[in-house]
């Protein structure tokens, strides 16, 4: 079994623990794959470290519930940086059990605490495949869900994220409603 194939395993491994399912699947796992999907279909030439970061961007997202954190804003956020330092360490942890250099670590870890959208190119493929999953699997239950207001928001917020060419590809891609399209136009 080749590297990155066991860091993958392991990542799937922690994360079919997940009590939370869809469709029998743990929901972590599920969203792994996903992501692992989307940067294969997006950035086929990318390498193992992104590969890596992208399947484990919600290792063991569940045992930092939403819930344990203060409501509104700055509780939001606190429970977000947790996240994100849980899922570095967690993935770093797999890294380094499965042979990996410390500067891969370091640069999995930067990654998956988004340190560096805008400014380094592996971070901000990480951030369109999150958009792209998002937009792909997640969009229409939360819309759903909420009010046009607070979607025009999110949708405003996920276009911010993204690159140009991950923008472009996006109203290539869907069929979105002309006031959420604009929010990926230059």
């Amino acid at each position: 079994m080749t590297q990155i194939s066991q860091a993958l395993e392991a990542i799937d491994a922690a994360n079919a623990a997940d009590p939370n399912q869809e469709d029998g699947t743990p929901v972590a796992q599920l969203y792994g794959q996903r992501m692992s999907s989307e940067l294969e279909r997006l950035f086929p030439n990318a390498g193992d470290v992104l590969k890596i970061a992208a399947r484990g961007q919600h290792i063991e997202r569940w045992i930092l519930a939403r819930s344990t954190y203060p409501e509104g804003r700055a509780g939001y956020h606190a429970w977000r940086r947790d996240l994100a330092k849980h899922h570095a360490e967690r993935v770093g942890a797999i890294m380094q059990d499965t042979g990996y250099s410390d500067d891969e670590i370091a640069q999995a870890g930067q990654m998956l605490r988004k340190e560096g959208i805008k400014r380094n190119e592996d971070i901000q493929a990480l951030e369109d495949v999150i958009c792209f999953v998002f937009l792909k699997w997640y969009f229409a239950p939360f819309a759903a869900k909420h009010s046009d207001e607070k979607v025009l928001g999110i949708v405003q917020k996920t276009a911010r994220k993204m690159s140009d060419d991950g923008r472009a590809r996006v109203l290539n891609e869907f069929d979105l409603p002309d006031e959420l399209a604009a929010a990926f136009k230059n």
